[in-house]
């Protein structure tokens, strides 16, 4: 293996490098100017974001470990501009808040580590390199969840993650153990040849497939999701709920369609009921929450029951329609939470109460919102809504009508309780409105990319032609 082949992982290089530079910026730079950091974060980042859109080929190194192709790339870009947006919007609470407590290096370290075991885990070849990257991406952020040391909640949060993670990972290894047992290879490419639908196989994917579940927040597995949330800070509620959600949804979709193909006559009934009972729960239980960290975990969570009516088609209008919704979803999520971390900064409020009467006194947040909220719901002509209506077209093609009618009736549901929050910063008076306030340059950029995102990509129909093209590899 020559240079070049190590410039295929160019992803992973700069990230790397970023992480090195910012561990040699916190110990030269200053005390009383650490603030400096969040810039130099932001500015890294975002020239690692924008090389990742030059062209990458096809390959596959380490033996197998480790491979990349156009589909895998421009998944890894998507996660990219997610981290970017979020950065915007958490700039002003790092700096008002994190660096005071000296701890400002330390977040982008942990949360740049867990964007690279992301990368590691969708680029795997094998269940070793998968599982290297699956805690990699993992134990990072369950520090970021508890990073708020003087409140207990956040503490109390890191501690149900880390516990929630341990779980699901050892059920997921267990699951990997089995596989290799009966298939007696790790690598992907050697178990597709040899896999059959025996009793052990199948119980190695189930337990596999528990423990992936968990990061997607699935039904029965989503117990942790609105209790972490709410403890975790914002910006680590974001990532979890759009970067972390969005790259387990990713690696799934690839391992579905391609080593358990052969299963699919199994899976395609389990992913059925997880399906429904994802978004039944997801969407009633979100209609009862008044903390708006609560209710968007909820709201993620039945997003993530949509998602499955793409990967249940298992054809190349799923693949494209899972890759496509994630992206809006990862757009539209960053927005809600943007407009909930730029008042819970001002004010510290985070109730659905107090958003009573904000369209007057904060119009410009009260309608990035309700952007958000649109997308979310799937109504037009904003992105979400196509998002949406090609994964029904995806499970209809396949002839699910069944779940697309069920899906269909949790859309009402769902645009029923995202209206409460209209309803309350458009039509409600607050007796103690939140007072009017201007956000700093970084919020006000990382909520106008999302509102371009929404709704753009619903107008922008060459780009999912370009992803449909993608997804052929899969298939």
């Amino acid at each position: 293996m020559d240079f070049s082949s190590f410039l295929l992982m160019r992803q992973e290089i700069i990230l790397l490098a970023i992480i090195l530079l910012l561990l040699i910026a916190e110990i030269f730079i200053p005390k009383n100017k650490k603030s400096s950091i969040v810039h130099l974060a932001i500015f890294f980042f975002g020239i690692h974001t924008a090389v990742g859109f030059f062209a990458i080929n096809e390959c596959s190194i380490f033996g197998g470990s480790f491979q990349t192709n156009n589909l895998i790339h421009f998944f890894k870009n998507v996660l990219n501009i997610g981290v970017f947006i979020l950065l915007l919007q958490s700039a002003d609470w790092i700096q008002e808040k994190i660096v005071a407590q000296d701890k400002g290096t330390e977040f982008f370290i942990l949360l740049f580590s867990s964007l690279l075991g992301m990368y590691f885990m969708i680029s795997s070849g094998d269940f070793l390199m998968f599982y290297i990257g699956l805690e990699l991406s993992t134990l990072p952020v369950a520090a970021l969840a508890a990073y708020e040391t003087s409140k207990r909640i956040s503490s109390e949060s890191g501690i149900k993650l880390i516990l929630s993670a341990g779980l699901a990972s050892g059920i997921s290894l267990f699951g990997i153990s089995l596989l290799y047992a009966t298939s007696g290879s790790i690598f992907f490419h050697d178990i597709i040849g040899t896999i059959s639908a025996s009793n052990l196989t199948i119980l190695g994917f189930i337990l596999f497939f528990s423990g992936l579940s968990f990061k997607i927040s699935l039904v029965p597995f989503h117990f942790w999701t609105a209790d972490v949330y709410e403890g975790a800070p914002i910006s680590v509620a974001s990532y979890l709920s759009v970067i972390s959600k969005g790259a387990a949804v990713f690696i799934l979709m690839i391992l579905l369609f391609t080593i358990f193909k052969p299963l699919m006559h199994v899976w395609e009934n389990m992913v059925y009921v997880i399906a429904i009972a994802t978004m039944f729960i997801g969407n009633l239980f979100a209609i009862r929450q008044q903390n708006m960290k609560r209710f968007l975990a909820f709201s993620s969570i039945a997003q993530a029951g949509f998602i499955l009516l793409g990967l249940i088609s298992g054809t190349q209008l799923g693949t494209a329609t899972v890759v496509y919704f994630v992206m809006i979803y990862i757009f539209s999520n960053l927005a809600a939470f943007g407009v909930v971390q730029a008042i819970s900064s001002k004010t510290g409020k985070e109730k659905m109460t107090d958003y009573e009467g904000l369209y007057r006194t904060n119009p410009k947040l009260s309608l990035v919102m309700l952007l958000a909220l649109f997308s979310l719901a799937g109504i037009p002509p904003v992105a979400g809504f196509f998002g949406k209506f090609f994964l029904f077209t995806a499970a209809a093609s396949e002839g699910y009508y069944l779940l697309v009618f069920l899906a269909v009736v949790n859309v009402t549901i769902s645009l029923y309780y995202y209206l409460l929050v209209v309803r309350a910063m458009f039509l409600r008076k607050g007796e103690n409105p939140i007072p009017f306030f201007k956000n700093k340059l970084y919020m006000r950029l990382g909520l106008i990319i999302t509102v371009i995102g929404i709704v753009v990509l619903g107008l922008y129909s060459p780009l999912y032609e370009y992803i449909y093209e993608l997804s052929s590899i899969y298939n």
